[in-house]
């Protein structure tokens, strides 16, 4: 299974790079019509969001190469994992293509079965970590950034196919005002339940960020739009912060009652 984690991930990159236009063929602002371009919709982030990507594929590339090292065979939290990594890797790859062949209500049923994996793999990423710091920036920071950028770019691809069927209210700015505000309020959730994990929260935050730079000017200038990407931004980050320095205070506390517990002894 590590070995098969290694094989699908650098295929699914290499055909990931492929299909966005990145090393040859369409960019996905310009496929499907330009559904997803960053002045589509009222949720489309400005096209520098998307350098994120350049992360996450780095993240993902270093996780499987370091799975195959003794720590990671032995870890139940990775056996668990690998199944899962591999399936989203092939899911983004699925994604990319359902857009460079202009289905775009297919690109929505792929990029929801990615949230859902990428959620379940938050809920196993809850396990122990086995592995020191590189589990924790390779498979933590990496797979949390993955889930909060998909978290936002859900809503994004959900805008971009309502609007390209023509249902104009996902393209007026109170509606838009709604999706990121639901979107942040989502983001703000995650951040609670996983207890304050830095990573899905700053790429949610990125994303949201972007929507609102990209509200600064073209089809969709709005000055609503703006602040509340950027209050949605701030927002979800700040939750993280917080929730983070909880769970911090409170096994602090546990560990110092359980010391003088045994000095009483």
């Amino acid at each position: 299974m590590p070995i098969l984690t290694v094989i699908v991930t650098a295929a699914a990159i290499f055909t990931a790079f492929l299909g966005s236009g990145a090393i040859g063929g369409t960019p996905i602002a310009e496929a499907a019509g330009g559904a997803l371009s960053a002045d589509a919709t009222p949720l489309a982030p400005a096209s520098s969001a998307f350098s994120i990507w350049s992360v996450i594929y780095a993240g993902l590339a270093g996780y499987a190469i370091w799975q195959l090292f003794p720590a990671a065979r032995r870890s139940p939290r990775q056996k668990h994992l690998r199944p899962w990594a591999i399936a989203s890797v092939i899911l983004n790859s699925v994604w990319i293509w359902t857009v460079q062949f202009d289905q775009v209500w297919a690109s929505v049923l792929v990029i929801t079965v990615l949230l859902v994996v990428l959620i379940r793999i938050m809920y196993i990423l809850g396990e122990p970590r086995t592995g020191g710091w590189p589990d924790l920036i390779l498979t933590e920071g990496t797979f949390g950034l993955y889930f909060g950028w998909v978290l936002v770019a859900t809503f994004a691809n959900l805008f971009a196919y309502f609007s390209a069927e023509g249902l104009n209210a996902f393209t007026t700015i109170p509606v838009g005002v709604g999706g990121i505000v639901l979107a942040g309020l989502i983001g703000v959730v995650a951040a609670i339940i996983d207890g304050g994990r830095i990573a899905p929260a700053l790429a949610t935050s990125w994303g949201l960020a972007w929507i609102a730079v990209a509200r600064m000017e073209g089809s969709y200038e709005s000055q609503a739009l703006v602040i509340t990407g950027g209050a949605a931004s701030a927002v979800v980050v700040l939750t993280a912060l917080i929730a983070w320095a909880l769970r911090r205070s409170a096994t602090s506390g546990r560990s110092l009652a359980a010391g003088a517990e045994q000095q009483a002894h």
